[in-house]
């Protein structure tokens, strides 16, 4: 048989590290979507009274219902079934999936034995792509030493040590806005940004290609954002050298002041938001899953100077473009009046609310000679040193569901795609 014959003969295997939120519901992804014929998870260890408690945490989630009623629908039968106990097999929905329960250490995993070409760290252990593959605690890299071809982070990087450049092999993609910049050749390590920095980078896009909206002067965005498990259900005392005291207190009734790295994410996939000095913050609510981006834009007034023409109506009419001429609809724009629980599950990258989108009209005054780049001489040919330059402040709102709909499903399609690249 000839190395083609073989190739074409091999399946298509999965990698999952972890069955924490993204971990599961990844494996709902592409449970449902049929594109992998065989999955496998690494837990690396063991669970409850063993196989079937891990099928009944794959099987019921607290937001989303149960798997066979979250794919087929109210009248739908359970899909999971145990195979065999001992070697960790499931079958879910005809899908072998295949459970690990030994190895924590990503270099310690046998993806190689597997076949799995692709794997996919959901642990958010793991996101300095500088360490080496035999770091006492684990990296990225221990999956490329198991076996894995390409490896994708379900989460940021965060190099530690700040004098190392990002390597070569390392790069930030979001699909849909950069994921056609993958080279198999090249990359072995993809960061898939989170869930935050989709939904924005999204946003941002439509804005970027249309004439009036490109030019952003100043940007800023804060996310209303649903609890994670990085929060504490009741009080606790923090751990020594713990810096945020608030993830520390009750999720269930209390609004958390929190950062997000997601200008920092945003500017490896979107280079020119550089320029801006975008600033990012998050707040944390007592909601399972379906945030929303409130992101605020300065732009300059038209080159015409009448700032009236950049107005609510054009910024609406940009989004409905963009929702229109995508045949994915990773954008949606909506005119409904939305709340969180309306969109639990819908699979777009980010639905901008429509109705509340709004602009204001105003000037910036500038004294021309406080620009040091400025010449004394070219001063005295004008009359004035002070100008006023018209801008526009715009509000624009996007949901989106931060688990499965939006950032799950874009996770999903980032790794398929990466998968057919690497086997071309």
């Amino acid at each position: 048989m000839s190395q083609v014959e073989v190739f074409e003969n091999r399946k298509a295997v999965l990698g999952i590290n972890s069955l924490g939120r993204i971990g599961k519901l990844s494996l709902w992804h592409h449970v449902g979507r049929k594109y992998f014929q065989e999955i496998v998870v690494n837990l690396g260890r063991d669970v409850g009274s063993g196989l079937s408690s891990i099928a009944q945490i794959i099987e019921k989630d607290a937001t989303y219902g149960n798997i066979h009623r979250f794919l087929y629908g109210i009248k739908s039968q359970r899909i999971i079934q145990i195979v065999n106990e001992d070697k960790g097999e499931l079958l879910i929905d005809g899908i072998p999936v295949k459970i690990l329960r030994t190895a924590r250490n990503p270099s310690e995993i046998a993806w190689r034995d597997y076949g799995a070409d692709v794997v996919v760290d959901c642990t958010g252990k793991f996101q300095d792509p500088t360490l080496p593959a035999d770091e006492k605690n684990g990296s990225l890299r221990g999956h490329l030493a198991g076996g894995a071809k390409v490896v994708i982070n379900s989460s940021a990087f965060k190099i530690k040590n700040k004098a190392l450049p990002m390597p070569d092999e390392a790069i930030t993609m979001i699909y849909g806005i950069n994921h056609t910049a993958f080279d198999y050749k090249k990359h072995q390590l993809v960061s898939a940004a989170s869930c935050t920095t989709t939904g924005l980078a999204h946003m941002l896009k439509p804005l970027l290609q249309e004439e009036m909206t490109s030019r952003i002067l100043t940007a800023s965005m804060s996310t209303i954002h649903a609890a994670t498990n990085t929060q504490s259900v009741l009080d606790k005392t923090p751990k020594a050298g713990e810096k945020d005291l608030r993830k520390n207190r009750s999720t269930l009734n209390n609004i958390i002041l929190t950062s997000t790295n997601a200008a920092e994410a945003l500017i490896q996939v979107i280079p020119e938001i550089g320029d801006i000095g975008f600033m990012a913050d998050s707040i944390r609510v007592p909601t399972t899953t379906e945030s929303l981006i409130v992101l605020n834009v300065t732009f300059p007034a038209p080159k015409n100077g009448d700032a009236t023409l950049l107005n609510r109506n054009t910024l609406n009419e940009i989004y409905k473009k963009a929702d229109a001429g995508d045949p994915e609809h990773l954008l949606v724009y909506s005119e409904e009046q939305n709340v969180p629980t309306d969109l639990i599950g819908m699979d777009a990258a980010i639905v901008i609310e429509g109705q509340f989108s709004h602009t204001r009209t105003a000037f910036i005054e500038l004294d021309l000679s406080d620009i040091p780049s400025f010449v004394e001489a070219y001063f005295g040919t004008m009359e004035k040193m002070r100008i006023r330059m018209p801008v526009v402040h715009a509000k624009i709102f996007g949901w989106y569901d931060n688990e499965y709909g939006s950032y799950t499903n874009r996770l999903g399609d980032l790794t398929t795609c990466i998968h057919k690249n690497i086997n071309l």
